[in-house]
């Protein structure tokens, strides 16, 4: 509220590319922060709303249901491996890791063993900004330190330092294993974003840490929850990111691409076990219940975006825009004051030595004709799939350009 920095008036977007107020196009590299992946103002996933208008626009998910929530979570569950065979349609990627997290404590309620309820989460990794998926994440450098002592107190183990693509380090899980095997009797699951962490840094760990964390998780008897908010629908080169290890989490949590950047919806998927054992339990029921719950808009560009994503060849165009990422940005390594430059699937990241200044940065991107929102030290690109290759290269130089600039 105070000196903020001017935001820029959006009058329209057609596939990548975003019309302001004063009549400039930007290419868009945020996807909407990752959500919009076919691009905005889709005929296949506009039309998929006009046909649910014309029905309706929404019915309580409370004793009532209707067909595109069914049809929905059929297709979660085709799509995400066995065991996850139950669907919690809610609002928002926040909510869901809210709704993974009351499931893993009212599992443990049930089984009788209600001192289970606090969580193990990585240092670096963000969950959203409702109460209690702001306790697990980062507690020191994100963006909730500021309730520190208000939330929750959850345990936290050091970030993945083995980078994706680089050899393991067997040392690299050692600090997890202790707090799980310490701490075991007190968790009800470890939470954390699969190979990908996002807003906590854009940070590529290695699938072996993934896979020894599902096998402790199994040892010491403590769920596993896995974030794909960001990562899921393809955004890593795999449908979902821990196809990198081969492991299936027992609460997995679903939001942005889920509507393809319509609107607001996310899926927090589970076993049979875990939800019959809650509903066994005392309330005999799971306890959440948002008013717009499974929305039939929703659900139904929901499904008609996991149908396009599937039809489209989406793991091809990835595999492109890595390949293309990775030719165009490794210049950027030699800029001064560039620390790191990293690319997996449709995302690129370049990391300076010190915080960037966003206002000024967002500006020169915005006269460069490209949407990027940089923050701390990050400069990142998760456009949409279907961006171009010529669009793409105009979004890379622009930032070799801008960065060659700051270095002057």
């Amino acid at each position: 509220m105070i000196n903020p920095a001017p935001p820029w008036p959006v009058a329209s977007a057609e596939g990548v590319r975003l019309k302001l107020a004063d009549g400039r196009e930007l290419i868009d590299g945020m996807a909407s922060w990752w959500a919009v992946i076919h691009g905005y103002n889709h005929p296949r996933l506009n039309r998929a709303l006009e046909e649910q208008l014309k029905r309706m626009a929404h019915v309580m998910f409370g004793g009532l249901t209707h067909p595109t929530a069914i049809d929905l979570a059929r297709r979660l569950v085709a799509l995400t491996p066995d065991p996850l065979e139950k669907v919690f349609l809610c609002d928002s990627g926040s909510v869901s890791v809210e709704v993974a997290i009351k499931m893993a404590i009212q599992y443990w309620q049930a089984r009788g063993r209600s001192s289970k309820h606090r969580l193990l989460a990585l240092a670096g990794g963000y969950h959203g900004d409702t109460f209690a998926a702001m306790s697990v994440c980062d507690p020191s450098v994100g963006m909730h330190h500021l309730f520190k002592g208000v939330l929750p107190q959850q345990f936290f183990a050091p970030r993945p330092r083995c980078r994706f693509g680089e050899p393991w380090d067997p040392d690299d899980i050692t600090e997890f294993a202790h707090l799980i095997e310490e701490h075991a009797d007190a968790l009800a699951a470890v939470i954390l974003e699969p190979i990908i962490q996002g807003a906590g840094g854009m940070w590529f760990y290695h699938p072996e840490y993934l896979r020894q964390v599902r096998a402790l998780c199994d040892v010491h008897d403590v769920l596993l929850i896995t974030d794909e908010i960001a990562t899921g629908f393809g955004r890593t080169g795999k449908l979902f990111a821990c196809e990198h290890a081969d492991i299936v989490p027992d609460i997995l949590c679903l939001g942005k691409a889920l509507t393809g950047g319509y609107l607001t919806l996310a899926a927090t998927l589970t076993t049979t076990e875990v939800a019959e054992t809650i509903s066994r339990g005392g309330a005999g029921c799971f306890m959440h219940g948002p008013t717009f719950m499974a929305n039939p808009l929703a659900c139904a560009v929901a499904t008609a975006s996991i149908d396009l994503l599937c039809e489209s060849g989406w793991q091809c165009r990835v595999q492109n825009i890595e390949q293309q990422l990775r030719a165009e940005l490794t210049a950027c390594a030699k800029l001064p004051g560039v620390r790191d430059v990293r690319v997996l699937g449709a995302t690129g990241v370049v990391e300076m030595h010190n915080p960037v200044d966003p206002s000024w940065l967002t500006q020169r991107f915005v006269e460069a004709g490209i949407w990027l929102r940089p923050f701390d030290r990050l400069i990142y690109m998760m456009p949409p799939y279907v961006i171009e290759p010529q669009d793409l290269s105009s979004m890379t130089s622009a930032v070799r350009c801008v960065l060659a600039e700051m270095g002057r």
